[in-house]
């Protein structure tokens, strides 16, 4: 949904809100996971991977928590705000294993602006789960929409995924990319079209 009136000057906490992780319970999954693989979790080696494995998947898969500022747009700025090369990095859900890359987004303002710092943290918000990447481009395209009413909305997703660099068919290097338009940027050619060039890519 839009911001309402009342909300503007108003920041806004945004947390994740997902389910609490169970550090020892991915402890004790881990462990018993090496135990299935073949290798024992208490050699001195492996003895504390269980625990580190635990706290890389919990800080992978838990966004950092901002507030969401927006400002009046009293210069009635109408053209495209595009931020690229935004990093991400997420899990696939099928593997479990990491796809990184780029994102690059942007919006036309309407009666509000939004601080660039925070399209980036729109991404993590979405990125530090288990993900496909269509779906993580149209959340992020999604929640800039609902929550900051712009004309229009573009994102932009490069990234290369380790299910398929490091495993099946190895293609090292292949990235994926993946869109999601709203508004006038999907209605309108020539918006359109002024995205993608900024972006680098071809529509």
């Amino acid at each position: 949904m839009a911001i309402s009136a009342d909300l503007e000057s108003v920041p806004l906490h945004i947390v994740a809100g997902r389910a609490e992780i169970d550090l020892p319970a991915a402890q004790r999954a881990v462990a018993d996971l090496l135990t299935a693989l073949g290798r024992d979790p208490h050699s001195a080696h492996l003895a504390d991977t269980p625990r580190r494995v635990a706290h890389a998947y919990a800080e992978m898969l838990t966004p950092r928590e901002f507030e969401l500022t927006t400002f009046p747009n009293d210069e009635g700025y109408d053209e495209l705000v595009l931020a690229k090369d935004i990093p991400v990095q997420s899990l696939c859900e099928h593997h479990l294993l990491p796809f990184q890359g780029v994102a690059h987004v942007g919006y036309l303002p309407g009666r509000r602006i939004l601080g660039l710092s925070k399209l980036a943290r729109v991404v993590e918000l979405f990125a530090r789960d288990f993900q496909v990447q269509e779906r993580l481009t149209k959340q992020v395209a999604d929640w800039l929409q609902d929550h900051l009413d712009p004309k229009g909305v573009g994102v932009v997703i490069e990234a290369e995924h380790q299910c398929m660099s490091l495993r099946g068919v190895r293609a090292v290097g292949s990235r994926t990319v993946t869109s999601s338009l709203q508004g006038i940027l999907r209605d309108n050619q020539s918006s359109r079209q002024e995205f993608f060039a900024l972006t680098g890519l071809t529509p």
